[in-house]
Parts: C-alpha cells; structure tokens; sequence
C-alpha cells in the first residue's frame, strides 16, 4: 500500500473516531437530561395541573393551570408584536434596502440582539417599561419576550426572501405589479413555508425565558389577566417553586419544565416538517 495513503487513511479514521466520540458524547448528555426531565415530570402529571391555580406554601394539592394561562398570554403578545416588525425589517433587507448602505448598519445591530443574553434585554425593559410604570406586569414581560423574537424573524424572514428567485420578481414587475404587490403576491407566497418557520422558531426561542421574565413580569399565585400588573408564567414558577423547601412545589416545577420542554418540541418539529415540504416541493 502507497506509503502516503495509507497515513491519510489513518488520519482519516482518527478523525473520524474523534467526530463520532464528540457527538455521541453531546448525545449522551442531551439523552441523560431528557431522561431525567421524563422521569420526573411524568410523576406529577395530572388534571390537577391544568385545572388548578399554584398551591400556597405547604399544600399539597394545586396545578399550574393559571401560570400556562399566563404563559401564553405574554408568549401570544410577545409573539404578535415581534414577528410583524421583524418581518416588515426582514422584508426591507431583502427587498428595497438590499444595496442601501444602512442595511450593513442594520444587520450588525441585528446580529447583536440576536446574540445578546435574554437578561440584558429584561434589564433594557425594566429601565424602559417597568420603572416609569411603577411596578412589574404583564405587558413588561410581553414587550420584553418581543424583542426577543424581532432579531430571529428579522434573519429567517431576511433569507428567506433572499432564496426567492429574482426572474420570480422581473416577471411579476413586467405584468405591470407595482412593487408592493410584487413583495405580497410573489416573494411572500414564494417564501411562505421558511417564513412560518421562522415565527415557529422564534416562538419556541421565547417560550422557556426565564431572566427576562425576573425583571418585568415576577410572578404570583392567583389567576390574572390584567396586562398591566403581575400574572402567573410558567419559567418564573419553576424557578421560585424548584428553590422552594416543599416537595410538592419542586414536583410540579418538574411538570412545568417538562410542559414547556414538549412545546418547545412540537414548535421545533413542527417548523421542521415545513422546513421539509418546503423542501419538497
């Protein structure tokens, strides 16, 4: 065998080995944690958890049915508020500021907040929204759960439009489309499967924060829906309730983990199987 193949060959399965060791080490982590987070979220799955308010200190009966309540709420508004302004961003990106020389500007600031710690952004709120408010709410924690979410759509609403071919654009524009309708008609419809996937991304991406969560919504033990002062949520719960001394608080914060780590799932897979027909077709 040629001397310089053979050491190529060795080379080759050493690297191979490490790849293989590598991910079947992340692997083992993720299995060990979901094992775990199963194992003892499905011993406190009941009703109880969907039709009860969070227990007082020492009880031993209660659910989490006002902070999944409260969980979607801000989740919902979080989401409503952010994706349309990360969309109509992403759409200038890619559409009419594609050679501007603010777009650069733009998408550096963009790929900062896409990377910036969810606790700075909680921190920004609470200084903006939370103090000159005079108290913690709802609507805080919504605002800050939205500028989560701009970031992430801004980039997969930008390179999704980007994947649409341009003759797509000259054909509609040569029909007589103004521009505005040929963004609408075409681009979106072109790109619609990524651009689901993307808010289903950044749904799944707001879902579990916690931090932002500290500085501008808290938390209580009632059933609330007024935007303008505390309610119930789901990360904030688990929290308080998993540093708790009572048994029963700490197994229903594993029930919680475990309800936001089977949303969280189903978003991803669900952005995955349109990502897939997208793909398809």
């Amino acid at each position: 065998m040629n001397p310089i193949y053979a050491s190529r060959r060795r080379r080759d399965i050493v690297v191979r080995a490490l790849c293989f060791a590598a991910a079947a080490f992340g692997v083992t982590w993720l299995a060990l944690i979901l094992f775990t987070l199963f194992y003892n979220g499905l011993a406190g799955m009941s009703w109880q958890i969907f039709t009860q308010n969070t227990p007082p200190p020492g009880a031993s009966e209660g659910g989490l049915s006002n902070a999944i309540v409260g969980s979607l709420i801000m989740t919902v508004i979080g989401v409503g508020v952010g994706a349309p302004v990360g969309m109509f961003a992403g759409t200038y990106l890619a559409e009419y500021g594609r050679h501007d020389r603010l777009s650069p500007v733009i998408r550096f600031i963009n790929d900062i907040l896409l990377s910036a710690p969810s606790i700075i952004i909680g921190l920004f709120i609470y200084g903006a929204v939370v103090v000159p408010m005079g108290g913690f709410s709802a609507l805080a924690g919504s605002l800050a759960l939205a500028v989560i979410v701009i970031p992430v759509v801004v980039r997969t609403t930008e390179d999704m439009l980007m994947l649409v071919p341009n003759p797509l654009r000259e054909a509609a524009s040569a029909l007589g489309l103004p521009r505005s309708l040929v963004i609408r008609r075409i681009a979106y419809r072109a790109a619609r499967a990524g651009l689901i996937t993307g808010v289903l991304l950044a749904t799944a991406r707001v879902a579990g924060e916690t931090a932002p969560l500290l500085f501008t919504a808290l938390s209580n033990q009632f059933f609330s829906v007024d935007l303008t002062h505390t309610i119930a949520n789901l990360p904030v719960t688990i929290n308080n309730f998993v540093q708790s001394p009572y048994a029963y608080w700490k197994q229903l914060a594993w029930s919680g983990a475990l309800l936001i780590t089977l949303a969280v799932l189903a978003l991803n897979i669900g952005a995955r199987l349109i990502g897939s027909e997208r793909t398809a077709k």
